[in-house]
């Protein structure tokens, strides 16, 4: 899955939008690769000379992972596209249970996501994420998104 697809999905764009690239996905799990270009926003002070990703964009990053599976397969409005579709926001986070963060992640390699939907109850999905580098396990992740109607 391409941007334009995932664009289709998600609310989110450039420069806010992480998500480069949807490798698989089901109904109960999702893989995706964010590709550095060494420009992004939250690199330019964090550090400078030797940037370093933060530990809340890699959390961004599974979040919206995260919501494209729920837009994809757990959304209560048929054939949702970001661009038309009002009223609802899909994958909101709700709570963040669980973050470590293993070692440095640095700019200089994409980084891939695991996600797995743990649970689910109405509106509230709870995930499982593990992000990789380099096949290097550097983050573990347990949060909660929700989907909400305007109503």
């Amino acid at each position: 899955m391409k941007e334009t697809e995932i664009t289709k999905l998600l609310h989110h764009r450039p420069p806010y939008l992480l998500v480069s690239e949807v490798i698989e996905h089901s109904k109960s799990s999702i893989e995706t690769i964010k590709s550095f270009s060494g420009d992004e926003f939250f690199l330019q002070g964090h550090f400078p000379g030797a940037p370093v990703v933060p530990g809340a964009m890699i959390q961004e990053f599974c979040t919206q992972s995260a919501g494209i599976m729920l837009t994809k397969y757990h959304c209560p409005i048929e054939n949702y596209d970001s661009e038309t579709t009002k009223g609802h926001a899909i994958g909101v986070l709700n709570k963040v249970e669980f973050a470590k963060y293993l070692s440095i992640v640095k700019p200089s390699c994409s980084i891939n996501a695991k996600i797995e939907l743990i649970s689910s109850e109405s509106n509230l999905f709870k995930f499982k994420a593990k992000v990789f580098q380099e096949g290097t396990l550097k983050a573990k992740l347990l949060f909660n998104l929700v989907n909400i109607s305007d109503d």
